[in-house]
């Protein structure tokens, strides 16, 4: 009977210790993706990321969360309460490389797109290079957001603190930033990324952008290596004419530890058949920047095994 005791004890365990079996193509599944503050460019990156994968795949139903932005969906992917989540590149740096933290275990399921950090202010402002905004008010976003640490990394990089040597503002809604530089309650807000709804506003109602200066560029790239010299594409925005050059890094879909393989699989499958009719939000989500942007050993196995059958691996 003890026999028998132990080896019903030891079945359970090696079941318990076994991974979930993995959902075949075609059937539903519910997968919980991360976004940001509402009025931010996450909500709407995740909103055309959605309907993407809908219409490649109807039995994957995601379903987006707000939260606060990058700095939460980490933690919260560590936790298990998101399965995915949208993560700001420099946020991705900072929690797969432990800094101030234990490194993160967690995986990339596609690059999103590059974000060229950018200042914003009004037209009739006589602002015009960054050492014209210090001591100013500075609105650098949603205390959650990725975009307000990419901020202090370039600040830093130009030998500024972007907590004392301007007057920083820290918005509830990501939403709110655009109303305050128009009104002039800020002098600029600082942002990135394609199509992101707080340039937008601005731009559509008499807007200009203030970018680091060339000699700024490598000084920041100098200090701070992860970082990438990145441009905001020429007519990116009401008003733009001409490309504008600045560094950033790229932001990334991630995914909690021990995610099915086989939803990878049928995620970049749907995201790679999307390409053929990519929005404007999704352009730049591609395969090939996403082998371009993270290195093999970043990515989910399942996203890999992917590649490799479609034949795009490296």
């Amino acid at each position: 009977m003890a026999l028998i005791r132990r080896t019903v004890v030891l079945a359970a365990t090696a079941l318990a210790a076994a991974p979930a079996r993995s959902q075949p193509a075609g059937q539903p599944v519910k997968v919980r993706l991360g976004t940001a503050t509402p009025g931010g460019g996450f909500p709407v990156y995740g909103e055309a990321f959605i309907a993407a994968i809908k219409a490649q795949d109807p039995a994957l139903e995601i379903e987006a969360i707000n939260t606060k932005g990058s700095t939460e969906n980490v933690p919260r992917l560590e936790a298990g309460t998101l399965d995915i989540a949208l993560v700001q590149g420099e946020v991705v740096h900072e929690s797969l490389s432990g800094i101030g933290r234990p490194p993160a275990d967690l995986k990339v399921l596609t690059a999103m797109y590059p974000t060229a950090g950018l200042f914003v202010v009004r037209a009739d402002s006589p602002y015009r290079s960054i050492a014209d905004l210090k001591g100013k008010a500075i609105a650098w976003g949603a205390s959650g957001s990725g975009l307000v640490i990419l901020g202090r990394y370039v600040m830093d990089g130009l030998g500024l603190d972007a907590t004392k040597d301007f007057q920083p503002v820290y918005l509830e809604r990501a939403g709110d930033g655009p109303a305050m530089v128009l009104d002039g309650r800020v002098a600029a807000l600082w942002g990135g990324g394609a199509g992101w709804p707080g340039f937008k506003t601005v731009m559509e109602k008499g807007g200009r952008f203030v970018a680091p200066s060339a000699e700024e560029i490598q000084r920041v790239l100098a200090k701070h290596a992860f970082l990438k010299p990145i441009s905001q594409p020429a007519g990116g925005y009401p008003g733009q004419a001409a490309a504008i050059p600045s560094v950033g890094s790229w932001s990334f879909v991630m995914a909690r530890p021990g995610f099915d393989d086989a939803v990878a699989m049928r995620l970049a499958k749907a995201l790679h058949q999307a390409e053929a009719t990519p929005s404007a939000q999704l352009a730049e989500t591609t395969a090939k920047n996403t082998l371009v942007a993270a290195a093999p050993s970043m990515l989910l196995p399942g996203v890999l095994a992917y590649y490799k059958q479609a034949g795009l691996s490296r």
